[in-house]
């Protein structure tokens, strides 16, 4: 089962008129990540919010510089698949992938491909807070690399290991550095340990052996039984 973990990055709240500035995927199979991603930057033309720019801080000029949303949607697409999709909050940013695709005259998402864990979140926590961060506290998730800005690959990496204890427990080697200076996050898969090797049962050990008074006790209990299956030929 191949799943995508997703995460956007916005210029703003209103995706009519906002931009979508970053998107970071990490792939997952059978639960569990391949280290396999997707992230890109992008020119929303437009600049950002102040309070966006707050929580992203990606400068107008630095998105200046990216690719356009139609240069990268078949590359975006195409990582997808028609795989399911784990979102947090998946109204928020399916309602701005969708209007990207909508200006590219392309097909929407569907809402039925997709997991909300924010939705999982709040029907096993009642009444707790069900942001991204306050889960990572929860599930004691470390969110250092969080601490200076929020980034859509950093944050689709923190929602797989969350996602993962939603659905029952964390997997080993989810954990995340800072890859080599970029803006983004990479997660590091330890190398498989070999199986310790099974150990064969000793055949050198001496057996105890039955005295003769003992055997011919065990001859005098066994005529007690009558017909005994093991007599029977």
């Amino acid at each position: 089962m191949r799943q995508i973990v997703l995460d956007t990055e916005t210029t703003g709240l209103d995706p009519a008129t906002h931009r979508i500035i970053e998107i970071g995927c990490v792939e997952l199979v059978n639960h569990v990540p391949t280290g396999r991603t997707f992230h890109t930057y992008l020119n929303p033309e437009r600049d950002s919010d102040q309070r966006a720019f707050e929580v992203h801080k990606l400068s107008d000029d630095f998105l200046k510089g990216q690719p356009l949303f139609r240069d990268k949607a078949d590359e975006f697409l195409d990582f997808l698949a028609g795989d399911q999709l784990v979102i947090h909050n998946a109204e928020f940013d399916m309602g701005f992938v969708n209007w990207e695709l909508k200006r590219l005259s392309r097909g929407a998402l569907l809402m039925s491909r997709v997991i909300d864990t924010i939705s999982i979140a709040r029907q096993k926590y009642p009444g707790a807070q069900a942001s991204l961060d306050a889960l990572c506290r929860r599930f004691e998730i470390d969110l250092s690399i969080r601490a200076e800005r929020h980034g859509a690959l950093i944050d689709a990496g923190l929602l797989a290991r969350v996602y993962l204890e939603l659905i029952g427990g964390r997997q080993p080697g989810l954990d995340f550095a800072v890859n080599g200076g970029k803006r983004g996050a990479a997660i590091l898969m330890p190398k498989a340990k070999a199986p310790a090797a099974i150990r064969p049962p000793r055949r050198d050990l001496p057996g105890a052996q039955p005295s003769a008074e003992e055997l011919a006790l065990h001859e005098k209990f066994l005529a007690k039984i009558k017909d005994p299956i093991w007599r029977k030929s």
